[in-house]
């Protein structure tokens, strides 16, 4: 299991900020703060990286991380160091450090690239969409300026059906750009209560 290796590697990490890790792609992902820089996977510690650390890891003979998705093979941004990262703690530190900077400047560009129509925010789909323009949210700034839980609100209204509260987590998320699985338990906890007054 991953398990050692997980736990070397988060303590060596320790430095880049508050580290915490998830399972992901058949491993765990690394996170500094909240940004996703590192996997563990098949014993192996993988880091994150953009197109120039991609050249550095392939001139190392460092290979990407390949998971299979519906069969197809799917290869990752993540590269497998040498077995011997450990003992080389200075240097992995050093390169971590890089896979988090540009880590966080792809987050930064996705975030200025934020898509505008409201199907293409993360947890949303066409149907979701749908439903919010029924309910009159017909863009991704009214969603940003109607929040959570007023959208929530607006879909129960609109919507015959009944409407699952698993909804307010994606719009919480697509508000935020991200999944509505990282969404923290204590602000879950709010929105449930700012949906019931």
């Amino acid at each position: 299991m991953d398990k050692p290796i997980l736990k070397d590697s988060m303590r060596l990490f320790e430095p880049l900020g508050l580290i915490k890790s998830r399972s992901m792609f058949g491993g765990f992902g690394i996170f500094a703060d909240d940004t996703m820089f590192a996997l563990v996977v098949n014993d192996k510690l993988h880091v994150r990286a953009d197109d120039a650390l991609a050249k550095q890891f392939k001139s190392l003979s460092l290979e990407p991380y390949v998971y299979k998705k519906r069969g197809f093979p799917v290869v990752t941004k993540y590269f497998a160091l040498s077995d011997d990262w450990f003992e080389n703690k200075e240097n992995t530190l050093e390169i971590a450090q890089a896979a988090l900077t540009a880590a966080n400047s792809e987050k930064k560009q996705q975030a200025k690239a934020k898509p505008n129509r409201l199907k293409d925010l993360p947890n949303l789909r066409l149907a979701t969409e749908r439903m919010l323009k029924k309910a009159g949210i017909d863009s991704v700034e009214n969603l940003e300026e109607t929040g959570a839980v007023n959208a929530f609100k607006a879909i129960q209204s609109s919507h015959s059906a009944e409407v699952n509260v698993e909804l307010l987590w994606a719009l919480e998320g697509a508000i935020n750009g991200t999944h509505w699985s990282v969404i923290p338990h204590s602000r879950r906890e709010e929105l449930l209560n700012q949906l019931s007054h």
